[in-house]
This record gives C-alpha cells, structure tokens and sequence, in this order.
C-alpha cells in the first residue's frame, strides 16, 4: 500500500513537472504571447492574464482529478487484500496463515494451502462476498494427510 502512495506522488510530481515545462514556468518562452502595445490602462494584459489563470487551474483540476482516481484504484486493491484477509483470520473454519490473498484491479488471487474442501470453499466464498471484488482467482490447494 505505501508502494502505491509512493507511485501516486511521483505521478504527480511528474504532471506538475511536465505543465510547468509545457506552460512556460522552466524555459525561456513567455507564457502570454508578444503583442503590440495598447493604448488601454492595462486592462487587455491583465484580461489575458486572468484567462490563462484559468485555463490554468482548469488543467490542473483534471489533473488533480486524474491523480485521484489512480490513487483511489491503486488503495482500493489494498483495501480489497486487506478486507479479505481480516474476514478470514475472523474466521474459525479458515486458517489464514496458510493463504494468501493479492488483488489487482480488483480480481482477486486466493493462493496457499487448507485442510479440506469445505475450508477451500468458505475462503473463496468470503473473497466473492466482499464488496468491490469483480473476480477470484482459486489457487488454493487441499493438504494431503500424511
């Protein structure tokens, strides 16, 4: 879960970078263009200013929006894994310690080993009924007794 939050910033970091150096803010180019000058108050240059403001905070809306939802993607897989896992160590007939529970936009693999079929079952079961899950994966084998 910290690996995708470490993502996220970077992400960000990177839209920032990428509009500042699109916009102007790191190179030599003007972000309002050269025009002839005006005989106004200064009204027209600040007119200007003020509609690239706002295309501006438009851009970084999206943005910010964006990153949002990849970050709300990227924490609901870890939100799933960890859901799933607490439902089985609540769980008397499962033995979470032998499973393993990964989750990638939001399919579910459910690896490791169990005593018997009906424990096999009641782990897939409690992934399927978790809220979120679209798919679970069964890699789940029975322990064969020695």
């Amino acid at each position: 879960m910290i690996r995708a939050l470490f993502k996220l910033v970077i992400l960000v970091v990177i839209l920032v970078a990428a509009a500042g150096f699109f916009l102007g803010w790191w190179t030599s180019r003007d972000v309002l263009p050269e025009r002839e000058a005006v005989a106004t108050a200064g009204r027209t240059t600040a007119d200007r200013a003020k509609e690239v403001g706002a295309q501006i905070g438009q851009k970084t809306a999206e943005a910010a929006k964006e990153a949002g939802q990849l970050a709300k993607e990227a924490l609901g897989d870890g939100a799933l894994t960890a859901k799933i896992k607490a439902k089985m160590a609540l769980d008397d007939k499962v033995k979470a310690l032998n499973l393993n529970v990964d989750t990638s936009n939001q399919v579910v693999t459910v690896t490791g080993t169990v005593r018997s079929n009906a424990e096999r079952e009641r782990a897939l079961a409690l992934a399927r009924e978790t809220d979120g899950v679209r798919q679970v994966i069964d890699r789940v084998t029975i322990e064969v007794a020695r």
